[in-house]
């Protein structure tokens, strides 16, 4: 079986990732897979870096209706069984074109759980043979935009447990972050964008630190809000408790030094920083919304909140901040549901049987 797998990300971002995690587990499988992402991506690197084939290319996303023939050219030169498509920003409706005029079958995975419109649902799914929703609150959504049940299968994200196993090198993180040896620290990890929330962890913040002077907030990502945040910061005079700390590709060594995860996300597909969070033995604190309920169960391995309310998740954080024990009894039962239910073979498998459905 040869699939050819379409990717428009340029960043080694959380759905990226996952499309690395499966290449190189249908590699395992005796799958032949091919990648064609943008020019100089990182995730064109980590596939390459896999041994997988990687096609790189120009990618202007929705726009360039030139990527339509280039991909048609790829798809003719290298004749998959079938095309998979990974991302939005034009790969997904301009690679579903290239591929229906091709005459291969065409997969979609839909990560995100933004809403469209039932016209869009109606006119851009008759592409696509199957969708793949990463979470069951992605299918719900696109079930009730109209989606026909029998195109549509769940297979989750995966995470890979055991590298966020690593002992925490205590000393070298407080060193590098300036953290007084009583700290107790939080991480947010997140693209620094609107829907992600940082607002609300900010005010909520306020309040906890006349509790507790110690507390220290670590900000994991970049994005277009960095400035913004930044200001925020020093107008709430929180200078001393929250640290910028960019994008780091060292997540595995970083997270298993926190105290919890908290994720204030207004809306999200499924998580990826959730499944790494509780990977890492760590209780989160996330948002009642999306696929986050299918990383959290509340009271288990953390708690959930109402998006956007300030109160609510200055509570949650409260509750595990003055229970150590409890941090750590949510932070193994996370452990143990990554394990069980969020595995990288089972995510393979899953897409294997869509594929040989197919075909």
């Amino acid at each position: 079986m040869k699939v050819l797998h379409v990717e428009a990300g340029m960043h080694l971002y959380g759905g990226a990732r996952q499309v690395v995690y499966l290449l190189s587990g249908l590699q395992q499988q005796g799958v032949e897979s091919i990648l064609v992402c943008p020019n100089g991506s990182a995730v064109g690197q980590a596939a390459s870096e896999a041994g997988i084939v990687v096609h790189e290319m120009p990618m202007g996303g929705d726009l360039d209706l030139a990527l339509i023939w280039r991909l048609r050219r790829i798809i003719q030169q290298q004749q998959p069984d079938l095309v998979h498509l990974h991302s939005r920003r034009g790969a997904d409706i301009l690679g579903g074109l290239a591929a229906w005029m091709s005459g291969v079958k065409i997969v979609l995975s839909r990560r995100v759980d933004n809403p469209e419109s039932p016209l869009v649902v109606k006119w851009k799914y008759r592409l696509y043979d199957r969708v793949i929703a990463i979470s069951q609150g992605i299918a719900a959504v696109l079930q009730q935009e109209g989606l026909p049940t029998q195109k549509l299968v769940c297979v989750r994200s995966a995470v890979d447990v055991e590298a966020f196993q690593q002992a925490c090198d205590m000393n070298g993180f407080r060193k590098q972050f300036k953290l007084a040896d009583d700290a107790l620290v939080m991480g947010v990890v997140a693209q620094l964008i609107p829907r992600k929330g940082h607002r609300y962890l900010l005010q909520a913040m306020q309040q906890l630190v006349r509790e507790f002077p110690t507390l220290r907030l670590l900000i994991f990502g970049k994005g277009p809000l960095k400035e913004e945040l930044k200001g925020q910061i020093v107008a709430m005079k929180l200078q001393q408790h929250v640290i910028m700390a960019g994008f780091r590709k060292d997540l595995p060594t970083m997270l298993p030094c926190l105290d919890l995860l908290v994720h204030p996300a207004l809306m999200e597909g499924l998580g990826i920083a959730l499944l790494q969070g509780a990977s890492a033995g760590l209780p989160i604190v996330a948002v009642d919304a999306g696929g986050m309920p299918e990383v959290v169960e509340d009271g288990v391995n953390g708690f959930l909140v109402p998006a956007g309310s300030v109160e609510a998740l200055g509570d949650a954080l409260h509750r595990l901040l003055v229970d150590e024990p409890l941090r750590r009894q949510m932070g193994e039962s996370g452990r143990e549901k990554m394990r069980r239910s969020f595995s990288g073979e089972q995510m393979v498998e899953g897409n294997l049987r869509v594929y040989r459905d197919l075909l």
